[in-house]
């Protein structure tokens, strides 16, 4: 089995969003940036699993992303991945992002296509279905358990108000999250051997995205704490009656 894991660099969760240009782009000096979770411990790992159990030969790794991109990328190559694609391009287009795999991956004839469910910064969740689409693969969602029998996957995963379990053929994609797999930490060996192997570095097609970002907007600030005497229990009634609108 041939599996394709796609990566995306994400910022760190305790990165303070800086906005500018009139609040219509992220400050990206000084942020530190990471594998995107989902994608790491979910897909990743659970593609290192089938590779480890046999099951799976390959797996390679895809990103879309300038140069600053390849650090995050080397260390997915770090806890596992056999080769890196990056695919020069900066967009936060999610329909552009799976064109831009799709047109690589169609004449590689990926058995599987595992991402995450969504990435942390933007919360779109759809590269994944998009990605099935145009490579014209069945795909399987939110995906909490992966085994697989022959050229069969068994799918678990999260519906409205409880699970479901799917059987399908390969190929397939698959987005991932919590309970695909167990989260790993690269060791210095395959540290030391990402940093030699090389990465391949596609130009893609010029395409025009189909949205674009208007403007961000940042979360109010928190409220201040109001302290309560706890023997004044009737202030503390009101309080949740009023302004809390608990009871």
């Amino acid at each position: 089995m041939k599996i394709l894991v796609c990566i995306s660099q994400v910022p760190d969760t305790s990165t303070k969003a800086v906005l500018r240009d009139n609040n219509t782009a992220v400050e990206s000096n000084g942020v530190t940036y990471i594998i995107n979770p989902y994608d790491e411990w979910y897909g990743l790992i659970r593609a290192i699993e089938l590779k480890e159990t046999g099951i799976a030969g390959e797996i390679d790794l895809v990103t879309v992303g300038k140069a600053n991109t390849e650090p995050v990328i080397r260390k997915a190559l770090a806890l596992g991945g056999d080769k890196a694609i990056r695919i020069d391009a900066d967009s936060n287009d999610p329909y552009l992002t799976a064109v831009y795999i799709a047109d690589y991956a169609k004449s590689e004839n990926y058995d599987l296509i595992l991402c995450g469910k969504e990435s942390i910064d933007y919360n779109n969740g759809t590269v994944g279905s998009m990605l099935a689409e145009l490579l014209d693969m069945d795909y399987i969602g939110f995906a909490t358990e992966i085994k697989t029998e022959g050229n069969t996957a068994i799918v678990k995963r999260e519906i409205e108000g409880g699970e479901e379990t799917d059987t399908c053929n390969f190929p397939l994609v698959i987005s991932c999250q919590k309970g695909v797999a167990e989260a790993r930490i690269p060791n210095m060996r395959g540290i030391m051997a990402a940093r030699t192997r090389p990465l391949n570095v596609i130009t893609p097609a010029a395409i025009e995205p189909v949205t674009s970002i208007l403007s961000y907007e940042l979360p109010p600030a928190k409220a201040g704490v109001k302290l309560v005497d706890p023997a004044d229990m009737d202030q503390l009634v009101e309080l949740l009656h009023t302004e809390a609108k608990v009871i």
